[in-house]
């Protein structure tokens, strides 16, 4: 089958397309660094390089993939920024438009099926756990409403293109190596640091998910399962009040210090306080009935020990 991955030489993509290849698949994965290149050809995918803002680029690389399924992983989170808002600006442009640009391309090029990220900590605050049809944030305040607004409309977009199968696949934080819970990642140097604090009472329940977890699900919904959306989400739900003190040991690194809901909004930001004490857990049951999808790691307690052995 020929597969297009939109994104290719990210956290996810790369082993994506090792996966993909190793199946058997035709791969042709993007990359917007040319020097990025030599790292598809070297796991045995054709590569291209693609500006995903540049509309006329992403419709010509589409075309002469002429792939059967598109899988389209395209962010702009590899950069870090002190201000989240501006952090996710580029993502949020990447999904409301460059979506609009991937779908249509898609359809030209006749692919039958689109598979696209999204997220699923994104849902209103409130009693647990949620699901794939639970309303989302979209009146959340600042950068959490205008992010998961992009979201949803990125998502209506895969989901109501006709003649496309269009499959969501709402992926949790993500931890492993090249993510912010990873080795010398972001998260992980905060809390070993003891800078990454309890909010309020710590009841945002985190959607983790391991990189391979995430792969494997991605790799199942290109040759399978209904069209729709999917949580990919381990099976345990982690209060922020849990995770960061487990974290923190396996670290040997100081206990977190604990901070004010009033006092995380107005120093930390708004996403401090959903993340970290509103927001609500998530279930993957349809995931796994629907892709047959089975994790290596099921739980992130399991899963960070393995990471940070």
């Amino acid at each position: 089958m020929r597969v297009f991955v939109a994104g290719g030489t990210g956290v996810v993509g790369r082993p994506l397309v090792d996966a993909l290849v190793d199946r058997g698949h035709e791969v042709t994965a993007s990359t917007s660094q040319p020097d990025n290149l030599r790292v598809v050809e070297a796991l045995g995918a054709r590569p291209v390089v693609m500006n995903g803002f540049d509309n006329t680029a992403v419709r010509l690389v589409i075309l002469d993939a002429g792939p059967e399924v598109v899988v389209n992983l395209m962010t702009a989170l590899s950069v870090p920024s002190r201000d989240y808002g501006r952090w996710l600006a580029a993502t949020n442009r990447l999904r409301s438009e460059g979506t609009q640009t991937v779908m249509s391309a898609a359809r030209e090029a006749g692919s039958r099926r689109v598979v696209a990220q999204s997220a699923s900590f994104m849902t209103q605050p409130g009693s647990g756990p949620t699901d794939e049809s639970s309303p989302l944030y979209l009146e959340g305040p600042g950068p959490i409403g205008s992010h998961i607004q992009a979201n949803a409309a990125a998502e209506a977009l895969v989901l109501g293109t006709p003649g496309i199968e269009g499959v969501v696949l709402r992926y949790g934080f993500l931890y492993g190596a090249g993510t912010a819970i990873g080795p010398g990642g972001e998260q992980a140097v905060k809390v070993q640091m003891g800078d990454l604090p309890i909010v309020g009472a710590g009841a945002g329940r985190y959607p983790f998910v391991y990189v391979s977890d995430a792969v494997s699900a991605t790799v199942q919904a290109v040759d399978r399962g209904s069209p729709g959306v999917y949580n990919v989400v381990d099976d345990e739900p982690a209060a922020q009040a849990e995770w960061v003190p487990y974290l923190a040991g396996i670290l040997d690194a100081p206990l977190p210090w604990c901070v004010s809901v009033e006092e995380a909004e107005k120093t930390l930001g708004v996403q401090t306080v959903y993340y970290g004490d509103q927001l609500p857990a998530a279930t993957n049951a349809k995931a796994k009935s629907e892709l047959g999808w089975t994790l290596e790691y099921p739980s992130w307690r399991e899963g960070f020990r393995q990471v940070f052995r």
